[in-house]
């Protein structure tokens, strides 16, 4: 049979559960486990066997299971009280944007992975979670918003261990029909389609659309007939293929994902890049402005003005670059496009510093000169994004280079067990899960007693060491194990013994064996007596990253040494799935990354979320999240870096194997030097109150609107007013003061006393030679540096031309004194936006 395309018919649902049609084409129940257990209940088996996908779960449960569901009093009550909330999430309107960002602009938001629900593997680890994090909190808030991304037919890999460990990669050809996206027609049945030149060759794009509570996703797709076969791979795998392949992709979803929007009818006013991947998006942007007759210059500002870029990298190395020869084979007729040169256009992706073999396309160095304002992902990921960057912004300190910082969060929801949300329901405001972000609701934890926390996170262990043990039983089935083999599962851990869990992406500076640096030592701790402790691991390595492949295979085979089996135990096909068990499951999370390299990590605001402390390394989120006074979890290590990577493993393994003998297990198990048996209590609530509104999503993006969303909509608003006059005249300006700068010359007296006292006033003087720059458009100051505090002092002009400042020196210490100048015009996104500084 010629197949010419599949169509999905949902049953007709007995009219008294009719909406579950409507429901299952909503990821609002994603984030509401009593939802999924109305699916769930009709078909068990098909709700495990295709990922829990509510659309699949329809299509395959009986008619009789229908009819006995719909004439069953229970289910029906539960379905109308799901029902119920869902209409009231949808439909109400005094949203915390309604309230407090009424006036924002649409923002759209373009992230190359999404990671809401393994139903839809188009993730692959944090980055992928955290923007479908951000898409429900976007939708909780009521924010005008609509992310981009690309469908992938075959997702990210499905991970298997062969018999000796290894890991292997299987990719599933998804059955797009059956996911809970539909396709957006036109004109009452066409698909809504773009197209683009990508290579030479003329490529369609289908548009699927995904509901996401209030909000909608687009979804690019490729994978159709009349595409070249070369063509329709192009969303086939995530992260798969070579830098050809990658740099398409960047095509498809910058440049195809604008004209998406166009399509769908969406007027983006603020652009959201989540890391470099969708950096192209601006070269359309900057087409479009140019084809109503703006120069590149202009159109260049008006694009950057309202754009935000994202960094999740903390290593130059993670950052995609490609060659000019590779580019010019795919966007060599963009510079005649954009009606600019190839040397101007490329110059905005180049960062001499980090090209070792010839000139380069940086995506990310691309991102930033195209974004007006920047972040890291945690207060520490900033400071290193400054130092790391810092070569683009030449004269500038690291602690003065624009790069913010927004600190992650995670969507509680999706992640908080139902029976700890049930808890928390007993002690909060009814409203409590649409005011997540508000510290002070957390207080009420307080009321909650021992024994109840106690009580539910000994169910969610209970649950999640079953679903380990028949996790591991499928494994050792499909490897061919044999009766003892698999009688052995049955006895996998145990609801008695203090649980450790660790689950990311294996990547060689995230550590994962740590652990197992001292392997007597793991022994006694693991094998105590009366005190024993257990771990579970959990974690993907990318298909080319043998290391990290590698490590997994350590993991495992220790943990099939009998001093380990049944204490130590490795799960494969890490998944949100696993991971919502493992968060909500275990006792303790632990984090070992090598300090700096955790741009932030959000594992172990999930796990505390229920209630487990973590147990980390002093990088990322946790470096703000642990709080001394109240004892929420335990750092491992110190809160510094080393110039040697093996005394630093050393360090920290030696930190690790102390705080857990000396600190934790004693205190888990009631012996701590108080003799206060409630003592693991106090932890488990310090960690709940503590975690869950600082480490919020909904605080997270309250802080994205805030501090970047608004304030680009603002200067949107400012650039385009009169058909873009400001930007015309920003650029305008910038080309000039570009021009002139080599002849700006700037001389300070060198009279500076070697001495002084606390509290001193001392004047520094200049003289400057503008060239042919307006004296009012040149700004000089005098720069103080003690330590990691710059102080900055404006210079004013005295009669006799020079400028002049008296600078006080308001404590003792070593202070670096310097004088600069640089161009400043009102309207710019910051004072150094043009990255033109001279030093005295």
């Amino acid at each position: 049979m010629n197949i010419l395309g599949k169509i999905t018919v949902l049953p007709r649902l007995p009219e008294a559960i009719g909406r579950l049609s409507e429901l299952a084409y909503n990821l609002y129940w994603s984030w509401e486990p009593r939802a999924c257990s109305l699916y769930r209940e009709l078909d068990p088996e098909a709700w495990e066997t295709y990922g829990h996908n509510p659309v699949r779960t329809l299509l395959e449960a009986s008619s009789e299971r229908m009819e006995a569901a719909a004439a069953d009093p229970e289910f029906v009550q539960r379905y109308q009280e799901v029902m119920a909330e869902f209409d009231a999430y949808m439909r109400r309107t005094d949203t915390w944007a309604a309230q407090h960002a009424a006036d924002l602009k649409s923002v759209a938001y373009f992230s190359m992975e999404y990671g809401l629900h393994e139903s839809l593997p188009i993730y692959s680890g944090g980055l992928g979670v955290l923007a479908g994090d951000h898409c429900k909190s976007a939708s909780d808030l009521g924010l005008p918003f609509t992310p981009v991304g690309l469908l992938f037919h075959q997702g990210y890999f499905r991970q298997t261990f062969n018999r000796d460990g290894w890991q292997e990669e299987k990719y599933d050809e998804l059955d797009v029909t059956t996911l809970p996206i539909r396709p957006i027609r036109q004109n009452g049945d066409d698909e809504l389609r773009i197209s683009l030149d990508i290579g030479g060759r003329d490529v369609m794009a289908r548009i699927w659309q995904l509901v996401i509570g209030r909000i909608r996703m687009l979804l690019l797709d490729t994978n159709l007939a009349e595409n070249h076969p070369d063509d329709r791979l192009l969303t086939s795998r995530l992260y798969g293929g070579d830098q050809e392949m990658r740099l398409k992709q960047y095509m498809l979803l910058g440049i195809g994902g604008v004209r998406a929007l166009r399509a769908a009818g969406v007027s983006a006013e603020v652009w959201h890049m989540n890391e470099g991947h969708a950096g192209l998006l601006n070269l359309e942007r900057i087409r479009e402005r140019v084809e109503q007759g703006m120069d590149f210059r202009a159109a260049t500002e008006l694009t950057a003005g309202c754009t935000l870029f994202t960094t999740h990298t903390p290593v130059p190395a993670g950052n995609d670059a490609f060659s000019w020869e590779l580019m010019d084979r795919y966007l060599g007729g963009w510079p005649e496009r954009l009606r600019t040169s190839r040397d101007q256009l490329y110059s905005l992706a180049r960062s001499g510093s980090l090209e070792d073999h010839g000139p380069a396309f940086n995506m990310t160095v691309f991102a930033l000169r195209m974004s007006r304002m920047a972040n890291g992902v945690s207060k520490l990921h900033g400071q290193v994004s400054r130092e790391m960057w810092q070569g683009l912004y030449p004269g500038l300190y690291a602690e003065e280079v624009p790069i913010g910082h927004v600190t992650n969060g995670a969507h509680n929801l999706s992640f908080t067990s139902q029976r700890m949300r049930d808890l928390l329901g007993t002690v909060m405001p009814k409203d409590w899960t649409q005011r997540v972000h508000e510290r002070e609701l957390w207080n009420n934890a307080e009321k909650l007693t021992d024994a109840q926390l106690a009580e539910v996170q000994r169910e969610m262990k209970g649950e999640m060491i079953d679903f380990v043990r028949e996790h591991q039983r499928e494994m050792l089935l499909r490897n061919g194990a044999g009766a003892a083999e698999l009688s052995h599962t049955e006895t996998l851990l145990s609801p008695d013994v203090l649980t450790v869990g660790f689950a990311r992406r294996f990547a060689t500076y995230k550590r994962a064996t740590l652990l197992l640096r001292d392997r007597d030592r793991l022994s006694r701790i693991v094998n105590h007596p009366e005190r024993p402790v257990q771990f579970v691991f959990a974690g993907k390595a990318h298909p080319a990253d043998n290391p990290g492949k590698a490590m997994i295979q350590e993991i495992y085979r220790v943990s099939q040494l009998p001093e380990f089996r049944g204490k130590i135990v490795i799960l494969e096909n890490y998944d949100m799935h696993v991971a919502r068990r493992l968060v909500q499951g275990v006792d303790v999370w632990m984090n070992n990354p090598r300090r700096p390299l955790e741009a932030s990590g959000t594992s172990g605001m999930k796990a505390s979320f229920n209630g487990s402390p973590n147990f980390s390394v002093l990088d990322g989120w946790w470096v703000e999240g642990h709080d001394d006074g109240n004892a929420n979890g335990w750092p491992i290590g110190e809160e510094r870096e080393y110039a040697d990577q093996s005394v630093q493993d050393d360090a920290d393994a030696f930190s690790l194997y102390q705080t857990l003998e000396q600190t934790i297990v004693p205190l888990y198990y009631g012996h701590n030097e108080k003799g206060d048996a409630a003592g693991w209590a106090k932890v488990v609530r310090d960690a709940i109150e503590s975690v869950s509104a600082q480490f919020s999503m909904q605080r997270q993006v309250i802080d994205y609107v805030q501090c970047y969303y608004r304030p680009l909509s603002q200067r949107r608003d400012l650039l385009t007013e009169g058909g873009g006059v400001r930007a015309r005249q920003i650029a305008e300006w910038k080309a000039w003061t570009e021009k002139q700068w080599p002849q700006v010359c700037i001389t300070a007296s060198h009279h500076l006393p070697a001495t002084a006292e606390p509290g001193e006033d001392i004047e520094v003087t200049a003289q400057v030679d503008p060239a042919r720059i307006a004296q009012a458009e040149l700004r000089a100051e005098v720069v103080l540096k003690r330590g990691h505090r710059i102080e900055r002092f404006p210079m004013v002009q005295r009669e006799d031309g020079q400028y002049a400042a008296r600078v006080s020196l308001d404590r003792s210490g070593m202070y670096e004194v310097g004088v600069r100048l640089y161009p400043y015009i009102e309207g710019l996104s910051n004072d150094f936006e043009l990255g033109l500084i001279k030093w005295a």
